[in-house]
């Protein structure tokens, strides 16, 4: 194998969602993933810590775009124009071509609780980003908590739905229309329930 290694993680990414699709998450092992994409073990473990955490890459990336779109929201936004702020500066890390890996990640998370576990704590993660990030604004709790909270079930419930088979519309069009669902119902929460 070469030592040059032109996009290596995404190489290793694609072999490793690819092999899990067909053989199951279980069965797969690293030096498979490696060989598929044509790469050493050590160049796997230079990009990843495990097999588990190659469906998990981009979390830091996510995080780094919600801290910085935070910040750079205008000093009069609100905590959820700053949250939007944020969701909407996601959009490069969900181009329309990634959609069709990102369904075939997502198959693999619903068939093992382990995975289902790790991308809840990823949600608690992006979540808590959020929050602090809306903290440095001085924005104080429970104000930064809430809206981050409301800011992660939306990415979460956009996400679910960017991946659904059906759905052809870009991430950040599905995300902003669950915040806004979200920030619909949360003005219902002080109105009696209906009989």
């Amino acid at each position: 194998m070469s030592r040059w290694e032109p996009n290596a993680r995404e190489r290793l990414l694609r072999a490793a969602v690819e092999s899990f699709a067909e053989r199951g998450y279980d069965t797969v092992t690293v030096a498979e993933i490696t060989e598929r994409a044509g790469l050493t073990k050590r160049t796997f473990f230079r990009h990843f810590a495990d097999k588990r955490e190659v469906l998990f890459v981009g979390q830091d990336i996510l995080s780094r775009m919600f801290t910085e779109a935070i910040a750079a929201a205008p000093a009069e936004a609100t905590p959820v124009e700053a949250v939007t702020a944020a969701l909407m500066a996601t959009e490069p890390a969900f181009e329309p071509d990634r959609r069709a890996q990102a369904r075939k990640i997502q198959q693999v998370i619903a068939k093992h609780s382990e995975l289902r576990e790790r991308s809840l704590l990823k949600h608690a993660k992006l979540t808590a980003t959020m929050a602090e990030a809306l903290r440095a604004r001085g924005i104080p709790d429970p104000a930064a908590s809430l809206a981050a909270e409301i800011g992660g079930l939306a990415f979460t419930t956009g996400f679910a739905r960017w991946v659904e088979p059906a759905n052809e519309r870009e991430f950040t069009e599905v995300v902003r229309e669950a915040l806004d669902e979200l920030v619909a119902a949360t003005t219902q929460l002080g109105s009696p329930l209906s009989p």
